[in-house]
């Protein structure tokens, strides 16, 4: 009898314990649900986003000076799919033989976090699109993506990509 009071009584302990941990998971995750990103530095927010829309015109219009002048020599692009790059002279080529008027990129409105970053310069998060030119009816899903700025003297530059897909 003891042994089956035993079992019961760590069967309760036992399902109290899944019970109270997915209440605090639902809180958890509640709270991350509800939270509402406002920026640390509206200035610095203002200018990352400033950045984000010059790069990006450049991009979809093939402006390969602007891109070039944005992107910092010690480049490190990591693609998902593509893998790491470390040139920048290579990525600058693959964006002109594979992006230019072929892919259409827009950011979804409202997803730009940015997190200053002391002595260096900013991290970048936000979501966006990619549309093939050549496929209209192709459909396109949002991906992440991370951009880590550096503020130079006179000029911010791109160091490191983060293309999640």
């Amino acid at each position: 009898m003891n042994k089956i009071k035993s079992v019961a009584f760590t069967v309760i302990v036992f399902l109290t314990a899944i019970s109270t941990a997915q209440e605090t998971y639902q809180e958890t995750y509640q709270d991350i649900k509800e939270a509402v990103y406002v920026p640390i530095n509206q200035e610095i927010y203002d200018t990352i986003v400033a950045l984000d829309k010059t790069y990006f015109d450049a991009y979809n219009s093939c402006d390969m000076e602007t891109q070039a002048a944005l992107y910092d020599d010690d480049l490190e692009f990591f693609h998902d799919k593509g893998g790491l790059s470390t040139s920048k002279p290579e990525l600058l080529m693959a964006l002109q033989n594979n992006i230019c008027n072929k892919v259409t990129r827009t950011l979804l409105e409202g997803s730009i976090e940015v997190y200053p970053i002391n002595n260096y310069g900013a991290i970048e998060i936000g979501y966006h699109k990619f549309y093939n030119n050549e496929e209209p009816d192709a459909i396109s899903k949002p991906s992440k993506f991370i951009v880590i700025w550096k503020q130079g003297i006179e000029k911010w530059t791109i160091t490191k990509v983060i293309s999640l897909h």
